[in-house]
């Protein structure tokens, strides 16, 4: 055991300070669906070439840590800081969840609107992969609704700032605006499904 694994999971629960958590309660399904998600922004942001997508990409990015400290902290109370092995945690802390603002949503809607207006998209189902880019964008708006089911699915259980609800709903939009501007770019014309 060291610094990467303790060993303390293999019963299918997770330390939360000192509480023990089954992973497969619905809050440990919403802090690992968005944790994944963020990890693939991470890989779709270091295989863009552009500045512009890149820092949109990187400002999804910190909201969703804000995102999934909100939930960890309105479960588990405390504060998203780091405890002496490095690892983040999110019990025993004195400190109020951060909050994700109404502008970080109206941030991301100027965006879409911004990208709407310049392509000009058709209307309907668009089949992936004209190009790379874009490719990688519309598997990060797939990843980003099944995070949004999860995050719906534990808001039953404990009621979330709308704010969230609405980032991650938008999140998923932008994913699917920046897609079809990559694929634009690259100067192939997307296909619709012909259902035949």
């Amino acid at each position: 055991m060291g610094f990467f694994y303790t060993g303390k999971g293999d019963s299918g629960k997770s330390a939360v300070g000192k509480k023990k958590i089954a992973k497969t309660r619905p809050v440990m399904e919403a802090l690992g669906d968005l944790d994944e998600l963020n990890s693939l922004i991470g890989l779709v942001r270091s295989r863009t070439g552009s500045d512009k997508t890149r820092k949109i990409l990187r400002e999804a990015q910190e909201s969703l840590f804000i995102i999934q400290a909100s939930i960890a902290i309105a479960e588990f109370g405390g504060s998203p800081r780091s405890n002496k092995s490095g690892r983040g945690s999110s019990a025993g802390g004195k400190y109020p969840a951060p909050e994700l603002e109404k502008s970080k949503v109206k941030e991301l809607e100027k965006t879409i609107d911004a990208i709407e207006k310049k392509i000009k998209p058709e209307r309907g189902f668009i089949i992936s992969g004209e190009s790379e880019s874009s490719a990688w964008l519309d598997y990060a708006r797939a990843v980003t609704r099944r995070a949004e089911r999860s995050v719906l699915k534990y808001h039953k259980t404990k009621k979330l700032n709308a704010n969230i609800l609405a980032y991650i709903n938008r999140l998923s939009s932008l994913f699917f605006a920046l897609a079809r501007s990559e694929a634009k770019k690259s100067g192939k014309k997307e296909q619709h499904p012909k259902y035949k």
